[in-house]
Order: structure tokens, then sequence, then C-alpha cells
């Protein structure tokens, strides 16, 4: 169910809507759009004006850049970023994924080195997790980290990761020990990426931005890059990736694609779009819950992986009705001048199939929510 708003609650959300409605970040956010495909943006101008208020991470303390906030804060902002058409993918690593991982797991040394810059959108990071012979099963990775006096040394490949290019450092997995269970042995490290010892190339796909494959080709790293302790970087990971599953960038999108469906479907397609609404409002749900889950500090699993994949193929199935509904133009991108509201429904159509996989494929959802919920049989 939704959480209940308190009155500056709302009105934080009033106050993000009008920044990112000013003329000058509608400019910005359009001009992003209109780059020549693989001239991606990194940082726009409107992160950083977000910095400067304390909102981009608005619920980390304030001595790092925050606005001491909670979660509820975080979530409407995200919300309406995305709602907006900001390009997330940047503040969703930087901020969401690893800026959170130093803030829950970090020393205090690790805290004011790299937050403050994140809060104020002056640098970024990203993640290095999947592997190209690892898929889904990260327990298995092969990229190693090799003993080097008080330091390790990195050696692998990580593949499908997006933003490497523009980002300053990185959340590397890696493997520091080996036994009998693959999940022991993982070690996280806050690796510099650009460094002598890492080479980062495209890896072009249908979506509007690409991803990357990082070879690590020993890059030195000390005991202070390590986050968490040596050899337990999958307990670390097994609290961060629930901060991620919420759904709620995915329910955002959907909704984004469905307003947009909304001002320009033909008539005689009333009965799909009041299916689809019914859907996008139950995804938003879904991922309301797994925030106010959050708040009250007791994250679920099963409804983090439930939110992740509806949503997820929520947000597919709007793109996929928006073509079906409008026809070929609906595939004309941002750089059309013919294209549909800003080429909003090309830009879905690309990316929804990167959307059921990352942060844990549909299938995984599904297998993770049927053993471990349901008690079926692995």
């Amino acid at each position: 169910m939704m959480p209940a708003f308190t009155p500056e609650q709302d009105g934080f959300r009033e106050e993000v809507c009008r920044l990112l409605c000013e003329d000058a970040v509608r400019a910005e956010i359009a001009q992003s759009r209109r780059r020549p495909y693989g001239q991606e943006s990194g940082l726009l101008d409107v992160h950083q004006r977000l910095g400067k208020l304390g909102w981009l991470a608005v619920n980390w303390p304030e001595r790092y850049g925050g606005a001491d906030a909670t979660i509820i804060e975080k979530a409407i902002l995200t919300e309406e970023m995305i709602r907006h058409g900001v390009p997330d993918n940047v503040h969703s690593l930087g901020i969401d994924i690893v800026g959170m991982a130093i803030h829950l797991f970090g020393t205090q040394e690790q805290k004011e080195r790299l937050l403050p810059g994140l809060a104020r959108g002056e640098i970024t990071a990203n993640v290095l997790f999947s592997e190209p012979e690892v898929g889904s099963d990260l327990a298995s990775l092969a990229t190693r980290a090799e003993p080097d006096g008080d330091g390790w040394r990195l050696y692998g490949r990580k593949i499908y990761n997006m933003k490497a290019q523009h980002s300053e450092f990185a959340l590397c997995a890696a493997r520091t020990s080996t036994g009998p269970v693959n999940f022991f042995g993982i070690t996280l490290f806050l690796v510099p990426l650009q460094s002598m010892g890492v080479v980062i190339e495209p890896v072009w796909n249908l979506s509007e931005e690409r991803f990357d494959l990082v070879t690590l080709d020993g890059i030195r790293v000390g005991r202070e890059d390590v986050l968490g302790e040596v050899d337990d970087g999958w307990q670390v990971l097994g609290k961060v990736l629930p901060l991620e599953r919420t759904g709620l960038d995915h329910s955002a999108k959907a909704e984004r694609t469905l307003a947009a469906l909304r001002e320009h479907a033909p008539p005689g397609c009333e009965q799909r779009l009041v299916q689809l609404e019914t859907r996008v409002r139950a995804a938003r749900l879904l991922a309301w819950r797994c925030v106010a889950n959050l708040r009250d500090g007791r994250p679920d699993e099963v409804h983090s992986a439930t939110a992740k994949w509806y949503t997820s193929e929520t947000a597919k199935e709007v793109s996929v009705a928006a073509v079906e509904l409008l026809g070929p133009r609906a595939l004309l991108d941002a750089r059309d001048p013919d294209s549909i509201a800003e080429g909003v429904f090309d830009a879905a159509l690309r990316e929804a199939p990167g959307l059921t996989l990352a942060q844990g494929s549909s299938e995984i959802m599904l297998f993770f929510v049927a053993t471990s919920k349901l008690g079926l049989p692995s």
C-alpha cells in the first residue's frame, strides 16, 4: 500500500517538480536525449543543481552532502526525476547503489572521501559485478584479487556495466579466496577507473545508453579500498541489492510511457488503456510497499523480488502496447523531427528488455519467490 505522505513530503515533491519543469532544465534534458548515438551524457547540470540543494542524495546526512531526510524523500526524488525524463542511470548507479553501499558499510575515511562528491553531482560511480561467463550466478564470478604486499592486484573482465566511461570509480566484486562454498571468498573493492590497468570498451546495444566491457589488468588496490570485510562481500551484496530492488524506477518509467500514450493514442483504445492503467497502478503500489518496508527498517527480499519482476515486466508491456497502438511513428527516436512525444516510445521499447534483466532477471526473481515463499522445490 502507499505510505501516507506528510505535508512536508508533499511540499518536497512540489519543489522538485518546479525545478524539473524550469525551461532551462527541460531544454537540457531534451538536448541530452538528442545527442548522436554513442555520445550519451554523464552528469548533467541538473544533477549538480539538485546536489547543491542537498537533494541528489537527500536521505544522506548533511555532512556527506544530503539533507538528513528519509527514504521516502529519496523515493519521491527518484520518481519525479524519471517522470520528468531526467536520464536516471547515473543517479541510480552512483547514489542509490554505490553511494548507499559506502554509506552503510564504508569506513569513516571512505565516506568522507567519496560521498560528498557523489552527493554534489561532481563525480559518479558504477558497479562491476556481471562477467561474460557468469550470467545471473554472481557467486561464480572469476575476477580475482591477487595479494600484493599490503594490497591486491585485480585481474578479470566485467561486462554489461553502464556509465563506466563517465565514472571516477566503481564498486567491484572480486574473489580473494576459494573454497567449497562459492558465496564465501568474494570481496568488494572501490576501484579507480581512470587508472593504468583499467581498459573500458563499448558494448553497443539497442538501448539509448551503451554497455561497457571493463578489463582489469593488474590494477592495484589497497586495504583502504575494501568495502566491508575481506572475503565477506556476499553479505554486503545481500543487504544492498534489496535496497536497489524496490521497482520504483521501473514503475515510474511505465507511468511516463503510459502518460504519453494516453495523450497520443487514437480513438478506440480506451479498454486497452484502462488495462494498462490498472497494471501501472499496481506496479507503483508494489514499489512503494518496498519503500515503506525500508523506511520501517524491515526490508523484505520476497517483496523486493516480486516488485522488481512485476514493475519491470509492466514497463515492458506498456512500451510494447504503445508501438502496437501508435504504429511505426512510435519507433522514431528523439533525433527525428517527426517523432512522437520526443521519442519516448522508441526509447522505452529499446530499454525494456534490459529492465527485465538488470537488478536480477525476471526468471531469477520468479525462482526466488517460488522457492523462498511458496516452498516449491529448487
